[in-house]
């Protein structure tokens, strides 16, 4: 299943691309959420093959996958590959500088089943795509008014 969203940020390039290689803010915010995230490599500075290993409840089960990231392109695309018992995920994240003070984030997701199960549940997902297209787009512009107000926070100073 592939699905995929882009939003225009009002932040230069430089710093959405700070913003979403943070991995130690992102890993904060996966447990305040209640996620358990433990960082699997030894690197000592960003880049592919960092691993995380991260489990979670979703409906009603705990889940775990390890996701590595497979690209880091500085200020143009961020890569991840997520693996589990039931599927495999890749995601990419595009990022386009519009002008110097507008940034295009572009999300692409693709989700393979490994079960049967995971093939019937995505198949359930693929029915609905439309309510999932709509939280994706939402949860992704609320990113955008995350980094937009963040950006403003730091010009005032």
């Amino acid at each position: 299943m592939h699905i995929s969203s882009r939003t225009d940020i009002e932040a230069p390039l430089e710093f959405v691309y700070a913003a979403l290689s943070d991995f130690e803010g992102w890993e904060r915010s996966a447990m305040r959420r209640g996620a358990e995230v433990r960082r699997l490599d030894k690197l000592r500075v960003h880049g592919p093959g960092m691993e995380w290993s991260i489990e979670f409840r979703f409906r009603g089960k705990e889940r775990s996958l390890i996701a590595h990231l497979v690209a880091l392109d500085p200020n143009a695309k961020i890569a991840f590959r997520a693996v589990g018992k039931l599927i495999e995920a890749d995601m990419v994240v595009d990022l386009l500088s519009l002008a110097p003070m507008r940034t295009r984030l572009s999300l692409s997701v693709d989700v393979k089943p490994k079960t049967l199960g995971a093939r019937l549940f995505l198949q359930s997902v693929k029915l609905a795509k439309g309510k999932v297209q709509a939280r994706l787009n939402k949860r992704l512009g609320q990113l955008a008014t995350d980094m937009e107000m963040r950006f403003a926070s730091t010009r005032k100073r």
